[in-house]
């Protein structure tokens, strides 16, 4: 019995249709990145090589996160998204920076860079240093996190929180573990519980203990995912392999808007064809990045 040729016809519109979704969802879907881009400040503003890679690097992201940012002037995040908004004609980036952090004369600063022609600030949020002389038991962190809560109409979920922290190497655990406290003030604050926590934890290597990591509220309560592994390698240099960076999500609405297997770092250095030294220049950090699932039925209705 021959099957009727209509029947073929529709068969292969239907899978190209579901393989049209599929290219669709990874063309339209929203990529939220974290970069720790050692030390940015003029130095590297003033050097075209790495600006050039850098604008590689942030024009793949709808968000970006970058941390160490030592900019006292305020001149080179200005020349960097004023130049990504050269180099990528077909989207508009803004960016929201903290104030600068730190206990003593060393300084950073958080500044989240976004397009604003798919996403909207609706607040932010400095967590405040805890009164004291610095060596307080209370003052967990280093440097703050620095805490933005965006609607994204283009993706599945409408609003989500992004809680950015760059921890010191020597009390990560500690500074970890305080992040669940972080968590719970913003959920009494903003009411969500849709959350992503991101940035260089510093969670690998010589600054985690199997012991340490029992203590962490945020992997001991499992309704926390952590989206970059153990496993994962977060750092250029060839010969190590620690998974300081990562990004962390809770809340079911936006562990259901992740794309699967989205989540991991960006080796720029291959991608890009770099020596070691070259990617170095950069930083000694891979951005690590996660994509969020486009909503079809309000790009459809645009006609995005």
């Amino acid at each position: 019995d021959t099957a009727h040729p209509a029947h073929g016809c529709m068969r292969t519109a239907l899978l190209l249709l579901v393989v049209g979704l599929c290219t669709l969802n990874v063309a339209l879907s929203l990529k939220i990145c974290a970069f720790n881009v050692k030390s940015f400040g003029e130095a590297k503003a003033n050097n075209k090589k790495v600006m050039g890679i850098l604008l590689k690097i942030l024009s793949r992201c709808d968000l970006c996160l970058i941390q160490e940012v030592r900019d006292s002037k305020g001149g080179a995040i200005q020349a960097l998204v004023k130049d990504l908004n050269r180099y990528d004609k077909s989207n508009s980036y803004s960016y929201l920076e903290s104030e600068r952090l730190g206990r003593k004369t060393y300084k950073e600063q958080y500044v989240y860079i976004y397009r604003n022609n798919v996403l909207q600030v609706k607040e932010h949020y400095q967590y405040p240093k805890l009164e004291g002389d610095g060596t307080n038991e209370t003052d967990v962190f280093s440097r703050e996190p620095f805490i933005v809560r965006f609607h994204s109409p283009t993706t599945l979920i409408k609003d989500f929180v992004l809680i950015g922290q760059h921890t010191s190497p020597k009390t990560a655990m500690k500074e970890m573990d305080e992040l669940y406290t972080v968590f719970k003030g913003i959920y009494k604050k903003w009411k969500t519980d849709n959350v992503m926590i991101l940035g260089d934890l510093n969670a690998g290597c010589s600054y985690v203990t199997i012991k340490g990591w029992r203590s962490v509220r945020l992997r001991s309560d499992d309704k926390f995912h952590w989206l970059i592994g153990d496993e994962q390698d977060t750092t250029v240099r060839q010969k190590t392999h620690c998974a300081y960076d990562r990004i962390i999500v809770h809340g079911r609405e936006i562990i259901s808007s992740i794309v699967p297997d989205s989540a991991q770092p960006f080796n720029f250095k291959e991608n890009f064809h770099l020596t070691e030294e070259e990617a170095l220049e950069v930083s000694d950090h891979f951005p690590v990045e996660v994509d969020l699932k486009p909503n079809h039925r309000y790009l459809l209705r645009h006609e995005l």
